[in-house]
């Protein structure tokens, strides 16, 4: 059902599809209009380098990743290693104690 306020609603936004066309005609409005659109294309440039190096920034991420891993992956296996030796009552206590 159609009532007063759609019925207004409607013939407003069609008032200023009106006025934006006809402002669109214009000089300043054309003007306007470059100028979205040279910004629509910067931004179209800029998103499709940033798909461009996303398989660089995943591989960097991976390499820097394993890194990390080789890095601390000794220091981790050492103190689990402490801990299952105190837990099985061989070899010294673990150099870190968790407090609960």
């Amino acid at each position: 059902m159609v009532n007063a306020k759609h019925l207004a609603t409607f013939i407003l936004g069609a008032a200023a599809g009106v006025a934006l066309h006809k402002y669109l005609q214009t000089e300043e409005g054309e003007k306007m209009f470059e100028d979205l659109k040279t910004k629509a294309n910067d931004l179209k440039s800029e998103a499709e380098g940033a798909i461009d190096k996303m398989p660089e920034y995943f591989e960097q991420l991976k390499t820097q990743g394993s890194d990390a891993l080789k890095k601390y992956t000794p220091e981790a296996e050492k103190m689990l290693q402490d801990l299952l030796d105190s837990l099985q009552g061989k070899g010294n206590a673990p150099s870190a104690t968790v407090e609960k």
